[in-house]
């Protein structure tokens, strides 16, 4: 770990919010490191952070830590802090393609409530690769209506023994086989994925831990291991 985008990236992984971290410039360094970091080897999140400036932003902190120059020492050190997130934030851009952009300005519309109160509290229950699944399907879906395909997508992607059945011959119904045991975060995480992908139109039966029987299928005809449709 040698850059601040490499910093961040790790401490969003972390749980760890971008303004828990507090960069300030290192007292000693290696002129070939960016980090100036306690044990070289670190792979975990810090949250106070010593930087080499003139690493590779030598033209814009020259003036600014001027050894010369012993006034306003806390102010310059805050400005500090404010122009590293700032280029922080820029590195973490550069090399993104405009679908990930697109997938960004959606879970950031999802996060700040543009998809309603119920989404916004909705997402909080998923992980931040969680998040992102969701955002790139819903972003396939707007690109292609194929709003059964991406639900199934996303389904598979976030609980992985799931299973979409869909009965459309008599009635447009859809049998959700969860595959995990319903507890109160795993009904919001399955109730947040049929608000935003499920169309209006049809209705659906959830089954969790036990899948309904289905003739010659042997796994799901077990005696006390399945449910009744």
């Amino acid at each position: 770990m040698n850059y601040i985008w490499d910093l961040l990236i790790r401490s969003v992984q972390a749980g760890l919010s971008k303004q828990d971290i507090r960069f300030v410039p290192a007292r000693s360094y290696s002129p070939y490191m960016e980090l100036s970091l306690e044990h070289l080897n670190a792979s975990g999140a810090e949250t106070v952070v010593e930087v080499n400036p003139y690493y590779r932003f030598e033209p814009i902190f020259r003036s600014l830590l001027d050894p010369n120059v012993e006034e306003y020492d806390e102010l310059r050190h805050q400005l500090f802090d404010l122009v590293m997130h700032q280029l922080g934030s820029i590195d973490l851009m550069q090399g993104m393609s405009r679908q990930e952009y697109y997938v960004q300005f959606l879970l950031r519309d999802i996060e700040e409530g543009a998809f309603g109160v119920r989404v916004r509290d909705g997402i909080t229950k998923f992980n931040r690769e969680e998040r992102d699944a969701i955002a790139a399907n819903l972003l396939g879906l707007y690109q292609t209506g194929e709003a059964l395909y991406w639900m199934k997508q996303t389904m598979r992607s976030l609980f992985k023994r799931s299973t979409i059945y869909a009965i459309c011959e008599e009635k447009d119904e859809l049998i959700l086989y969860v595959g995990q045991e319903e507890t109160p975060a795993s009904r919001a995480k399955v109730e947040l994925i049929l608000d935003l992908f499920l169309p209006v139109r049809f209705r659906t039966e959830l089954y969790w831990s036990r899948h309904f029987g289905i003739l010659g299928v042997e796994d799901t005809m077990r005696l006390d291991a399945m449910a009744l449709y």
